[in-house]
């Protein structure tokens, strides 16, 4: 049984990932960790305990973050002190932050991934295969929707498809277009057009279950790891994941 502490637990991430991580027989979510002023609004359990105290995850196996970039990089060193390992799905962090998780890797075994989604890290194999297939006839497009409440822009994920494509090809993606409306849970197009045909790929989320089922899948993987950083590429390849 893996032990989770659940950061942001009452924002609409954190109570998917516990909502969903109660049905895992493999899983049990036992703190959740949150501001001190909406500590009420987290759902509890008997075994769940809600705290504004990041110390607390040493009561985990593993700690899930999708929060925002300064609590993520705070709870690191906490994660370091008590040897936990770590899920995160936080976007919108700058080079800097990035490298301490980097750096934060070689003492604790973390998945890292600006998508958790499963389907989304399909796409961002096949559109890696696509650009190193594909020759420089081809214009390339990213296109990412989001709902009006997602601070960042372009999306991680789109972030990462352009990166993808540049270490596929050597081109810069350029025609990055960012829509935020209502409440779009997150689409994400890449299209390469030459002047004898069209090629897309996307993909469309539903439910934030995915993320929140990605997330679950990576901490499953990630527990008992040694230090490292890894991402979902590596949760997929994952053979026990993968057959469950």
């Amino acid at each position: 049984m893996i032990r989770l502490a659940i950061s942001g637990c009452a924002g609409k991430m954190g109570t998917r990932i516990f909502n969903l991580a109660l049905d895992d027989k493999d899983l049990k979510p036992v703190i959740g960790i949150e501001q001190a002023e909406v500590l009420k609004q987290c759902l509890k359990t008997d075994e769940f305990r809600v705290s504004d105290d990041p110390d607390d995850i040493k009561e985990a196996d593993v700690l899930i973050e999708f929060t925002a970039p300064e609590p993520t990089i705070r709870h690191l060193d906490y994660a370091i002190r008590h040897k936990k390992a770590m899920v995160i799905g936080t976007t919108g962090l700058s080079e800097d932050q990035i490298r301490k998780i980097k750096d934060a890797s070689k003492n604790i075994p973390i998945v890292f991934s600006p998508n958790m989604s499963i389907g989304v890290n399909l796409l961002f194999k096949l559109v890696k295969e696509a650009a190193e297939k594909l020759s420089k006839d081809y214009k390339i497009k990213i296109l990412e929707a989001h709902h009006v409440h997602k601070k960042d822009a372009p999306s991680g994920t789109a972030k990462k498809l352009a990166q993808l494509v540049k270490e596929a090809s050597g081109r810069e993606v350029s025609d990055i277009k960012s829509i935020r409306q209502g409440e779009i849970v997150g689409d994400h197009k890449v299209t390469f057009e030459s002047p004898v045909d069209t090629i897309e790929l996307s993909h469309s989320a539903r439910t934030r279950d995915i993320f929140a089922k990605g997330a679950l899948a990576a901490a499953k993987f990630v527990a008992g790891k040694k230090a490292g950083l890894y991402d979902m590429q590596d949760v997929l390849e994952d053979p026990s994941l993968r057959s469950g």
